[in-house]
């Protein structure tokens, strides 16, 4: 069975929601239902058990076969970071958490001194670390050789909708890694995430896209089916491109009408 292998869990989904920016947590879950999702990531602020409207953990964790995966967005230290892996643990239960560390609001880019700190700590400490990193091979690794069970790097900046910007870099992170790579932040369209599993991505994270769309439980199911076609084709195996023209039949004729 082709199943997404993270640490001893296995998912059947290789699409993994956010919870954030969705104009009410209805639609929210409404989403996330339709998605398919088994992996749903939210933020540690969003665990409030006193401010029901404010909280998420409730909600989500009345969806039955739903892992959640706590990030530390908001820290901008690998410090704070670790402090919040822990918390949201305790609160939990969850052993995977996203270190998520962009200490600049104007471009949210993430911090690669700080995110490599956290990771290697919590690592240690026995948690499924999924690091939200730049598209950089380099950094890539060192977080695999460090015990990541994942590396998360952008297909363009949070919230853009700019697709695919860094594939250049992204098959270069695919091709050298031997944990999964998982495409998250800029995704629009199912298209962008149907390209990403087939140039060999195992999952792809998409928040921004569903939660801003028209519909967000059409557009979650939309990206459910691009993310399952993406894989089949890559697991199909897509043909050579060639430089010119390649006849599908023979162009000489054999006999005569």
């Amino acid at each position: 069975m082709d199943v997404l292998k993270l640490g001893s869990y296995t998912f059947s989904s290789r699409l993994i929601l956010g919870t954030g920016k969705f104009s009410n947590s209805t639609v929210m879950l409404d989403a996330v239902r339709a998605s398919g999702a088994q992996l749903v990531t939210v933020a540690l602020r969003r665990f409030n058990r006193q401010q029901a409207e404010d909280d998420l953990f409730g909600p989500l964790s009345t969806i039955e076969g739903i892992t959640l995966m706590p990030n530390t967005s908001g820290a901008s230290t690998a410090a704070e970071a670790v402090r919040a892996a822990h918390i949201a643990r305790e609160l939990s239960g969850s052993p995977f958490i996203k270190v998520e560390i962009h200490p600049n609001p104007q471009h949210l880019m993430p911090d690669p001194i700080e995110t490599f700190e956290a990771a290697r700590i919590l690592a240690k400490e026995g948690f499924l670390v999924m690091p939200y990193i730049a598209a950089d091979p380099v950094l890539a690794k060192r977080l695999e050789e460090i015990g990541c069970a994942s590396v998360m790097p952008l297909g363009s900046a949070i919230g853009s909708g700019q697709g695919l910007a860094t594939s250049e870099m992204l098959n270069i992170i695919i091709r050298e890694s031997t944990i999964p790579v998982i495409v998250d932040a800029g995704l629009r369209s199912p298209s962008e995430a149907a390209h990403a599993m087939e140039m060999g991505c195992e999952a792809v994270l998409v928040n921004s896209a569903v939660a801003a769309a028209g519909h967000p439980p059409e557009m979650a199911e939309a990206f459910a089916e691009a993310v399952a076609a993406g894989r089949k084709a890559f697991r199909a195996g897509l043909m050579e491109k060639s430089g010119f023209a390649v006849a599908t039949s023979p162009l000489t004729f054999l006999g005569t009408f």
